[in-house]
């Protein structure tokens, strides 16, 4: 249809009226050595800063520009180039300081009477492993130090991130001095300072406490402990190449093993198993 070309063709060229407008060089070839080239790059991507690298090449393909798409994103813009490096992001410190870093969190957990318990739970960065795992109904300042039974026997880590919560009082803190750890707290509004707790929190909620009805304080506990078991020694984890925090050994029916299915864990975990047997795992049979 000549009519429906011509439109397609209107709309091209205005799409390729700033790339046309502007120097282009006289002849083909790469940007190597073409400083023609790299005025058209940077002239455009400055007017046009949705546009990226891909999108640039391909217009410079159909100007008969035979340059390739890396040379074109190295003469693309960028944001506070030729500013000060900005320090290093909190994913960065994070990361630097895995090995040696642990966080402590709270969750709220209702039960079946309308009452709420307060979970309290820490959780190491170097292997995600739950090194405590507690609840109560009246939380205090001396239930809060708790921490001890965290990191017994000069296990404590170097630097132990918390939230903002009044429950870390002057007390709390003191006995983070005395263990030789130090806290840092998460900027007000931004649980993504402390993520490795919030993760473990998600987990409990989306795994456990989303199946199951509490009753009371001491079967929160038990759940909640068996869950640690669980998320310890059976729970893979992506971080840890697909393994759990304490290794865990490859069972399948090439060694000889005959694998059970039950589909459901509510005894152990008060909702679906993840895994097609922690259960049955437990009870694999030689054949």
């Amino acid at each position: 249809m000549p009519g429906a070309a011509g439109d397609c063709g209107e709309v091209a060229s205005d799409g390729l009226s700033a790339l046309l407008a502007l120097e282009v060089p006289e002849s083909g070839g790469t940007s190597s050595g073409n400083p023609g080239t790299a005025r058209v790059d940077s002239a455009h991507g400055r007017s046009q800063p949705n546009m990226g690298a891909p999108r640039i090449h391909g217009e410079l393909l159909k100007l008969g520009m035979a340059v390739g798409q890396t040379p074109v994103a190295r003469y693309m813009p960028r944001p506070g180039r030729g500013a000060p490096k900005p320090s290093p992001t909190w994913r960065n410190f994070l990361r630097l300081h895995l090995v040696e870093s642990a966080g402590m969190d709270f969750l709220v957990i209702p039960t079946a009477m309308f009452g709420v318990l307060l979970g309290f739970v820490v959780v190491s960065h170097r292997d995600r492993r739950i090194l405590h795992l507690n609840v109560t109904a009246h939380p205090t300042e001396e239930w809060t130090k708790q921490l001890r039974e965290a990191f017994p026997w000069a296990s404590a880590p170097r630097h132990l991130h918390r939230d903002r919560d009044k429950l870390y009082s002057e007390g709390v803190r003191a006995t983070l001095t005395h263990l030789g750890i130090r806290e840092v707290p998460s900027a007000a509004r931004c649980p993504w300072q402390n993520p490795y707790a919030e993760r473990v929190i998600g987990s409990i909620r989306r795994e456990l406490l989303d199946h199951v009805v509490v009753l009371n304080e001491a079967h929160a506990r038990r759940l909640l402990r068996e869950y640690q078991r669980y998320y310890n020694a059976s729970r893979t984890h992506l971080s840890l190449g697909k393994d759990a925090p304490e290794t865990r050994e490859v069972q399948g029916t090439e060694h000889g093993a005959k694998v059970i299915e039950l589909p459901i864990c509510v005894r152990r975990t008060g909702g679906e198993c993840p895994r097609a047997g922690r259960e049955v795992l437990r009870r694999l049979s030689r054949a």
